[in-house]
């Protein structure tokens, strides 16, 4: 079972329809005891990194949250913000993210970037790969995504970088450690290339 973590923040529909066109099992969680049945969790994410990580941390999921993905490794996917609050904190805010990589959000230096509209990074862009992944199963090497964002997910840990895209430099966009995983960019905007993303995620045997 797919379940969304429906705390206020992030594009739940757009998800819920994506799962249903694939006929893959989806639920939402409002609640700590619905967090219980997932298989796989999407964390997704829109706005800021602090009001993001506020509405989450009263939604009454937090705790369960973390039981889930650090105690009983259930897979997880953070989506653009929810990527974002993989981190330990954001150069956006002043609250601490989730912590559960070793990172932290930066913000894309401007004076690296040729493009008339500097910031946000918005459109269509190439995601390539840096390691064969089944995340990325049956999508060409540069197979393009939506962006929308100004913040970057910078690892700590080069071993985690799962993806690449290029923006005034190269930047991380797709992060893989263990059973946890974010994506800088939209799938659920990304057309089939998106679908096939989540189709991947819903696939993943192992983590």
């Amino acid at each position: 079972m797919i379940t969304l973590i429906d705390y206020g923040v992030g594009n739940i529909k757009a998800f819920l329809n994506a799962y249903r066109q694939l006929n893959i099992p989806v639920s939402m969680a409002k609640t700590a005891a619905e967090i219980e049945s997932a298989s796989k969790l999407i964390l997704p994410g829109v706005g800021s990194f602090d009001h993001a990580m506020d509405r989450l941390n009263h939604s009454g999921m937090r705790e369960a949250l973390d039981k889930a993905v650090l105690i009983k490794k259930i897979p997880v996917l953070g989506i653009c913000v929810g990527m974002q609050m993989l981190a330990a904190s954001s150069s956006e805010g002043t609250l601490p993210g989730l912590g559960w990589l070793n990172g932290e959000v930066k913000k894309f230096d401007v004076s690296k970037m040729n493009q008339l509209t500097h910031l946000p990074h918005m459109g269509w862009n190439d995601v390539i790969p840096v390691v064969k992944h089944p995340l990325f199963d049956e999508l060409y090497s540069e197979a393009q995504f939506y962006f929308l964002h100004s913040f970057y997910f910078h690892s700590n840990r080069q071993e985690s970088v799962l993806a690449v895209s290029d923006y005034g430099g190269n930047f991380t966009c797709a992060v893989g450690t263990d059973n946890i995983f974010g994506v800088q960019f939209h799938p659920e905007k990304s057309h089939q290339n998106g679908i096939q993303l989540l189709k991947n995620f819903a696939n993943l045997t192992n983590a």
